[in-house]
């Protein structure tokens, strides 16, 4: 869904014969029921593509059956950071003739991120937040591409203290998040999960959270919030919004 994001802002999306299932924006995108989990080389093979991008190989066989068919692909896997999916972007722009569109795309998305989080006061140093995977508290920490695109925000991520790994996707417990009492809370489980606003307030303890009791719970788009295209630009904007509306 990333790479079908990422075609069609640079401008290559008349080149897109087909995508995964998974892929619902644009909404001109030529979705299949092509899996995005378990993808068929036949059915793949079927569209007669010239290069096929995937952000997985699930098994570590999809890209030798691609190669023996004699199809060029790429694989972009989850970017680590926001800079790690501008050379993504480029790439796809190098290999479908469309940089030039590939490099507006950055820097009109670098211009948004960085103007929303300019707008924001330098008291945030003093603000904190929950980002929520889903509904048993799965979190994101600073090390993140999620922590590193809100890192122009100066919040404190409750996330980090409590990654004793460092994987990075520590799961929390409901009393270290209430503990924790973060200002804001990010809900990305609102479509996959049927997490809002209400079902939060609603937990056993959270209606004692600074952020439950000022309204400072922010529902997400979960696809916006888990791919790494252009529209982290919008996710940017809705997070500075969401400081913004902090009390003082």
């Amino acid at each position: 869904p990333t790479s079908t994001e990422v075609l069609f802002a640079i401008g290559a999306g008349n080149q897109v014969v087909a995508v995964d299932s998974l892929s619902n924006y644009p909404p001109e995108a030529p979705t299949t029921d092509v899996s995005g989990f378990t993808p068929s080389v036949e059915a793949i093979a079927s569209y007669d593509p010239d290069l096929v991008l995937l952000s997985f190989d699930p098994d570590g066989g999809l890209i030798p059956a691609l190669d023996a068919l004699g199809i060029p692909s790429i694989l972009h896997s989850g970017a680590l950071d926001v800079d790690a999916a501008y050379v993504q972007w480029q790439q796809v722009g190098v290999a479908t003739g469309n940089l030039e569109g590939a490099n507006e795309v950055i820097a009109t998305t670098r211009e948004r991120i960085a103007e929303a989080f300019a707008s924001l006061s330098s008291d945030t140093v003093d603000r904190s937040y929950y980002w929520e995977l889903d509904q048993t508290y799965f979190s994101v920490t600073s090390s993140t591409f999620i922590g590193d695109l809100l890192s122009g925000t100066r919040m404190a991520n409750i996330a980090d203290p409590a990654d004793q790994d460092g994987i990075g996707y520590p799961q929390l417990t409901a009393e270290y998040i209430i503990g924790s009492d973060p200002d804001l809370i990010y809900l990305a489980d609102t479509k996959c999960c049927g997490q809002s606003s209400d079902t939060v307030s609603d937990r056993p303890g959270w209606d004692a959270m600074t952020a439950v009791q000022e309204g400072s719970i922010v529902e997400l788009d979960d696809d916006v919030a888990s791919r790494w295209g252009p529209r982290i630009a919008d996710l940017a904007e809705q997070v500075a919004a969401s400081i913004g509306a902090l009390s003082p």
